[in-house]
């Protein structure tokens, strides 16, 4: 295939000559038997959900534009050197909540944070097996060497509150559950000192337990735990409350952590809220 049929493609036939394709439509279906004119008409009338997905991708092309003109044409340097090589500092493991993009949040620019992110912002233990998560973090801690691993959780997050409304018993094909079952230990800590409290405030309760849960998981790897014992990484909780837009971080403890008990406890340091 030619390597330029896609680029070709997409450069003559626009959004708007693909949404106006209708009127070829209508001309074609005044000469075909009217079974065929009812089956055109039918198609016709889905036309207004192909306008309103072209115009996203309009929107879409105009900043990508934008953003090619005012960043990645004024800073070219900078992104050759990236297109060569990244060295980031920080790896970021964030929920895929699309109201808390990290980079928004907290500015980071191309070739600044290896990023990954899922439901709930979790870190499974090592012994749970391959995941996308810590495949990322295998290749960001030992090929990138970052320097530091950011856990970003938030308010109003709908796989925690998924995780605390869980039965013990309950579907297992349904992925998210299999997934949000990693927060266990959190939702078991959340419901042993927070049961007086009402749903919500438990989940909010259960947003920041479950990052503290995925530090000490972070430590189950070998290779993290190597790193951080000899002091060259550094594990951070991040906390994001999108509804009053706060920040909170704070930094694990390694030397005074309880890390030997099964349910050891966890000790911060380095502790800062944006508001």
């Amino acid at each position: 295939m030619n390597p330029n049929f896609h680029r070709y493609c997409f450069d003559t036939m626009s959004c708007s000559d693909i949404c106006s394709s209708s009127s070829t439509l209508t001309t074609k279906a005044s000469r075909e038997p009217s079974g065929l004119t009812q089956e055109l008409d039918s198609k016709l009338q889905a036309v207004p959900e192909s306008e309103s997905g072209c115009d996203l991708f309009k929107d879409m092309k105009h900043r990508f534009l934008s953003f090619k003109k005012n960043k990645y044409m004024e800073h070219i340097e900078h992104y050759e050197k990236l297109a060569q090589s990244q060295a980031p500092k920080f790896m970021v493991i964030a929920c895929a909540d699309s109201r808390v993009c990290p980079s928004a949040i907290l500015g980071f620019q191309p070739g600044e944070a290896f990023t990954v992110r899922n439901v709930a912002n979790l870190v499974p233990p090592f012994e749970s097996g391959p995941s996308e998560t810590n495949a990322a973090l295998e290749f960001a801690v030992n090929s990138l060497e970052v320097e530091n691993v950011l856990v970003i959780g938030h308010s109003c997050c709908g796989g925690i509150r998924a995780l605390m409304s869980m039965e013990e018993e309950g579907d297992s094909s349904s992925f998210i559950r299999n997934w949000v079952v990693v927060g266990k230990n959190a939702k078991a800590s959340t419901k042993a000192v927070a049961s007086n409290l009402s749903f919500d405030q438990q989940c909010k309760h259960c947003e920041k337990e479950s990052i503290n849960r995925s530090l000490l998981n972070l430590l189950t790897y070998p290779w993290i735990e190597e790193r951080v014992r000899k002091g060259i990484l550094s594990i951070h909780g991040g906390y994001y409350d999108f509804v009053d837009c706060t920040f909170e971080k704070w930094t694990l403890d390694y030397e005074e952590s309880n890390l030997k008990e099964a349910n050891g406890g966890i000790s911060v340091k380095d502790q800062l809220f944006w508001c």
